[in-house]
C-alpha cells in the first residue's frame, strides 16, 4: 500500500475578485455591518487549506478556508504574553455558542 500526505494552501482573494467579490476587499465599499456595528472591518485575505493522507490505518482528509478581516483602521495591537498553560475559545456572542476552544500547553 502506498503512503502518502498532499498538503495544499490556496489564496483565494484574486479568484475571488475575479468572480465579481470586489467590494468586501475594499476599505471603501466594504460592508460587513452585519458583523460589526461600527462598520469598521474589511476583507484581506481567504486562504483554502486542504490535505489528505494514505497509509496503513486508512485515509484522513480535511479542507478548510478561513477569511483574515482586519479593522478599516490601524490600530495599536495589544500585547498578549503567554508565559504559563492557558485556554482560549471563540464564541458567537449573540447566541453565546462556544465555536471553538482550545488548550495551549507549552506558550
Amino acid at each position: 500500500l502506498p503512503r502518502f500526505r498532499m498538503e495544499e494552501t490556496y489564496d483565494m482573494k484574486a479568484v475571488l475578485v475575479s468572480l465579481g467579490m470586489v467590494d468586501a476587499f475594499d476599505s471603501q465599499r466594504a460592508d460587513f455591518s452585519g458583523l460589526s456595528p461600527n462598520n469598521d472591518l474589511v476583507l484581506s485575505k481567504v486562504v483554502h487549506k486542504s490535505f489528505v493522507e494514505v497509509n496503513e490505518e486508512g485515509t484522513e482528509a480535511a479542507a478548510a478556508t478561513g477569511a483574515v478581516m482586519m479593522m478599516r483602521c490601524l490600530m495599536r495591537p495589544e500585547r498578549f504574553h503567554a508565559d504559563h498553560p492557558f485556554l482560549f475559545f471563540i464564541r458567537h456572542n449573540p447566541s453565546k455558542s462556544v465555536l471553538f476552544c482550545a488548550r495551549v500547553c507549552s506558550p
